[in-house]
């Protein structure tokens, strides 16, 4: 894809300068579902398929897209002085919301560039696309313009933007897993601290299989935002009995005997489901360093 790229990027902008070549895998996520925003355990791994961009860098405050899987939507063009939240949630805000964020986050970024890309995953199939675009943009910003950031502050900087600019309350892990992927590995991470292992893929005879249901997925407009506040609204009703900081914080036990301070029976069911996948997790990647793929599984 990259040769494709190129090609297109010198038929849009030229062939002077330093052309740059980027890649931002998409994820999949092995356990721990709806934990990541309540401070709880993932266990994601990134994938080979992801999105590719070419750069370069420019000398003036414009940036420049052009996606080969949006061919219609032309060269989209912004002043980086001049961005601000939306949430239209086409994929060049995620590009937009990128720059924007660095820039809140105490990262001046200090010119525009211009850039094409392109990914070979299905769109809205729930490999995380959206925490794709917004790590290739970091990882461009980061390399390319020089900006002085670690591949963890890339990844909060997307879930910013995408929190901040694009108006979805996601937690940490598609961005996470994508900049911080490691192959034939997954990432064992605790959402509340960041702290994170490195556990091998050690999977003997079995495979995993990403079927691709063509049910489109889009976070963006979603229940998504109203599970997540009903999920808070529940932590500030145990919070009145029980000295914690997250959902994450609780064992499944503990969960049963403060349960009844939930009074909403939706959030009772939300947190229910964090408190058990959390506990879930941990185990199952316990099962799986223990080379136990049967009990993983």
């Amino acid at each position: 894809m990259i040769e494709e790229l190129l090609k297109v990027f010198k038929e849009k902008f030229g062939d002077e300068g330093d052309i740059r070549c980027y890649f931002a895998p998409g994820r999949v996520n092995l356990i721990g579902e709806h934990t990541d925003y309540n401070g709880g355990h993932v266990f994601p791994c990134a994938l080979s398929m992801g999105n590719y961009g070419v750069a370069r860098k420019r000398n003036d405050n414009i940036v420049r897209w052009f996606n080969v899987n949006y061919a219609d939507n032309g060269v989209q063009e912004a002043d980086i002085t001049k961005l601000s939240p939306n949430d239209h949630g086409y994929w060049y805000d995620y590009q937009q919301g990128v720059v924007w964020a660095f820039g809140q986050m105490g990262h001046k970024v200090p010119c525009g560039y211009d850039m094409v890309m392109g990914g070979d995953m299905p769109a809205g199939s729930g490999l995380s696309a959206s925490a794709s675009i917004e790590e290739l943009c970091a990882v461009i910003i980061k390399d390319l313009l020089e900006v002085d950031v670690d591949m963890v502050e890339c990844a909060k900087i997307g879930q910013y933007s995408e929190n901040k600019f694009n108006g979805m309350n996601c937690g940490i892990m598609d961005q996470f897993a994508s900049a911080m992927g490691k192959k034939d590995h997954a990432i064992f991470l605790d959402t509340a601290t960041l702290n994170f292992d490195y556990v091998p893929l050690n999977l003997k005879n079995e495979k995993i299989v990403i079927t691709n249901s063509k049910v489109k997925h889009q976070l963006a407009g979603s229940a998504y935002n109203d599970r997540r506040n009903e999920s808070e609204r529940a932590l500030k009703m145990l919070q009145k009995v029980v000295n914690i900081n997250t959902l994450g914080d609780l064992t499944e036990d503990e969960f049963e005997k403060y349960k009844d301070a939930i009074t909403d029976p939706v959030c009772l069911k939300r947190a229910k489901h964090a408190v058990y996948e959390n506990q879930r997790t941990i185990k199952a990647v316990e099962a799986l360093k223990n080379d136990d793929i049967s009990a993983f599984g």
